[in-house]
């Protein structure tokens, strides 16, 4: 077996706002669990087969801050969600009202674009154009 991504943990500043906006992204994603423990935080799972995000609200008696400068500071700048219809997917986010964020490069292998949710994470949307691994991945 080869290794592979299973899920992703987030802090985020609102559950449902996040889940709105992956939905959006992917509408076939469902809220796998959602819970609130007697005197703990929310969290949730959203996902589809054997891939899900992991949400989760600052725990209790915490003072969240948003310090975190993407591409400046330690920690995640962004997550790629690989999707079929890039079109579609795009013309969603925008329709939503999401921020578009930096242009997405061009290659004949891949299209990319940069959105950012309402908490303000950036996510890069990815269609691959080729079955090719080798063409997926080039960087020349």
């Amino acid at each position: 077996m080869v290794a592979y991504l299973e899920h992703a943990n987030i802090t985020v500043p609102d559950i449902d706002a996040a889940v709105a906006f992956l939905q959006v992204v992917e509408p076939r994603l469902t809220v796998r669990h959602d819970a609130t423990p007697e005197g703990s935080y929310r969290w949730a799972h959203i996902g589809a087969g054997d891939c899900y995000i992991a949400l989760q609200e600052p725990q209790l008696g915490s003072d969240p801050t948003d310090s975190h400068r993407p591409y400046k500071d330690y920690g995640v700048n962004h997550i790629g969600w690989v999707v079929g219809d890039f079109d579609a997917t795009v013309g969603r986010l925008k329709a939503a009202g999401y921020r578009q964020g930096i242009p997405g490069e061009s290659n004949r292998y891949r299209r990319r674009a940069y959105f950012y949710d309402s908490a303000g994470f950036e996510w890069e949307i990815v269609a691959y154009l080729t079955e090719d691994q080798a063409e997926r991945y080039s960087y020349g």
